[in-house]
């Protein structure tokens, strides 16, 4: 244990975080260094952090601002690959946690520390996101995780440990939800969700309103795109970070973006969580509205095949994986023409497309129409019918028709 003298914690002030700090004091006699990133999670949650990571034993505390960062280099590359972890969970925690990594082993490294920790649990996927990240950026410090080292096995434990070390913290055995909050989403895991046939409880949602008490008016947004990434909403031109929290107030306002999936872990369990992404399930919609207008046929198909790795690389933490940069290549290239406006009708959690147009639109009314014209001879469609089904022809004269 003595060859650790300082370390660095990813500290929120949640229930985990908070009990570590007395946790590392008392096992390793080391000094404690705890890290914070202001990623959008809200003044609530940073307010007093300082103090409470003082008061909790910590020698010394950083905040540090990501908020433009995580938006401009992480956010709108998720969005220009319209990556969807099983068809509905948009990595609102994924995406932020190596992004929170990397400026730990920054802090590490001006402190002279020799251990990084963190406080993810043994079953989930966020110690892999750090830990990976680690292993880029400070592949020499020493990792220490308490969650697979002490003898706490349950956040009921841990809630007692925190009484009894003086740790303030909100968690209740009543109210025992965990969360974690950024720009991006906002999550919840544990209490009753951990019954897959339980309905949410409507006191859970913090962020949205409920579809039902929606506003009984639709809201209309317009937001416009630059090779990809959103620049405008209304026609004003906004900064990406003013433009995320903008959306994040609409679409909250209107309930959307309410997301209850049971998800496969990286470590192989099921876990139930439900996610409130607001903005950024408004910008999904958008982006994937204009590339419909924009990309040819085998572009839009394949890049949904490769928006299905990505998504998987963002879950498990790869994000500066070799291959993520490479497939951001490919999303880079695809995007050159993805520069419009689309329209969408917000309405009681529900979006509805309310018109897209681009000046690269491949969209061409002269050859879809079902009107006369004269620019699509039908009669040449018979002899690439003929060709398109000659394999399927003789298939069928030589094994016979398909068994119904």
């Amino acid at each position: 244990m003595s060859n650790v003298r300082k370390v660095v914690l990813a500290y929120s002030g949640g229930l985990d975080t908070s009990i570590i700090i007395p946790y590392l004091k008392e096992k390793y006699s080391c000094k404690v260094v705890a890290y914070a990133a202001n990623i959008g999670q809200g003044d609530e949650e940073l307010d007093g952090l300082a103090e409470k990571a003082r008061k909790t034993g910590a020698d010394k505390f950083y905040l540090l601002d990501l908020r433009k960062e995580f938006v401009e280099k992480f956010l709108f590359k998720i969005i220009k690959a319209n990556a969807v972890y099983e068809r509905k969970y948009l990595l609102g925690t994924s995406i932020a946690r190596p992004l929170i990594a990397k400026y730990q082993t920054v802090i590490a490294r001006q402190e002279g520390a020799d251990a990084l920790a963190h406080g993810c649990t043994g079953k989930g996927n966020d110690q892999v996101r750090f830990e990976l990240t680690y292993k880029v950026f400070a592949p020499k410090l020493k990792v220490i995780a308490p969650w697979r080292e002490w003898s706490i096995r349950s956040r009921e434990d841990a809630i007692d440990y925190a009484r009894e070390h003086n740790v303030p913290i909100r968690a209740t055995l009543k109210k025992i939800y965990s969360r974690d909050g950024n720009l991006w989403h906002l999550s919840h895991e544990g209490g009753e969700l951990e019954n897959p046939w339980g309905e949410p409880k409507p006191d859970m949602f913090i962020r949205t309103k409920s579809p039902e008490a929606a506003p009984d008016r639709a809201t209309y947004v317009e937001i416009g795109f630059e090779k990809g990434i959103p620049i405008s909403l209304n026609g004003r031109l906004k900064s990406p970070l003013s433009l995320v929290e903008s959306l994040n107030s609409i679409g909250a306002a209107n309930g959307i973006g309410r997301t209850d999936l049971v998800e496969n872990r990286l470590v192989g369990m099921k876990s139930r969580g439900v996610y409130e992404t607001p903005g950024g399930t408004i910008l999904y919609e958008a982006h994937s509205e204009l590339e419909q207008i924009v990309l040819d046929k085998d572009t839009l198909h394949y890049k949904d095949l490769v928006a299905q790795r990505y998504a998987e690389l963002v879950y498990n933490g790869q994000w500066y994986a070799p291959l993520r940069e490479a497939l951001d290549a490919f999303m880079d290239s695809t995007q050159r023409f993805v520069t419009g406006t689309v329209r969408l009708k917000l309405y009681k959690g529900n979006i509805t497309v309310a018109g897209r147009k681009s000046p690269n639109s491949l969209y061409r009314e002269e050859l879809a129409t079902f009107s006369r014209d004269e620019v699509y001879d039908q009669k040449k469609a018979e002899g690439f019918i003929d060709l398109m089904g000659l394999s399927m022809k003789v298939n069928s004269m030589v094994h016979g028709k398909p068994k119904e």
